[in-house]
């Protein structure tokens, strides 16, 4: 996946200003305050910043945390994982490989029916596309 050769003032001029704090600073929106944390619809889950294709509706679940949970990315090459050690806690950082934003963190409190993965996702970070009628009836 190429990656997208932009300043961080090119970015701050095409993101929102929450966008900019989470794909850009590493910020984190307040739990239960995102757009995405309770949708059911069916469709595909982007990355705000860069339009990639990152989670499908298909492997979002109720986590109780307030954030979009999903148990796997769409697409493996989509997402990079780093380590990270801020805040004092031991955590795993997902990046859209894109545009290289901070997406979330992946935990390992996910339940049984998710293979143990939590991707904690801000919505900030996610624009969501619907799937056309057609497209719902090929996933059943």
């Amino acid at each position: 996946m190429k990656e997208i050769p932009k300043t961080e003032a090119e970015w701050a001029k095409k993101l929102s200003k929450g966008q900019f704090d989470i794909l850009r600073n590493k910020g984190t929106e307040m739990a239960f305050t995102g757009k995405y944390w309770n949708c059911k619809e069916n469709g595909d889950y982007l990355c705000s910043g860069c339009g990639a294709k990152l989670f499908s509706s298909g492997a979002k679940f109720e986590s109780g945390t307030g954030w979009p949970s999903f148990s796997s990315p769409a697409n493996l090459n989509s997402v990079e994982l780093k380590k990270d050690l801020s805040r004092g806690m031991r955590r795993t950082e997902v990046i859209c490989k894109k545009c290289k934003g901070h997406l979330g963190h992946l935990f390992y409190d996910g339940s049984a029916d998710s293979g143990g993965k939590r991707f904690c996702i801000n919505s900030c970070a996610l624009e969501f596309m619907k799937h056309s009628k057609n497209e719902r009836k090929k996933e059943k």
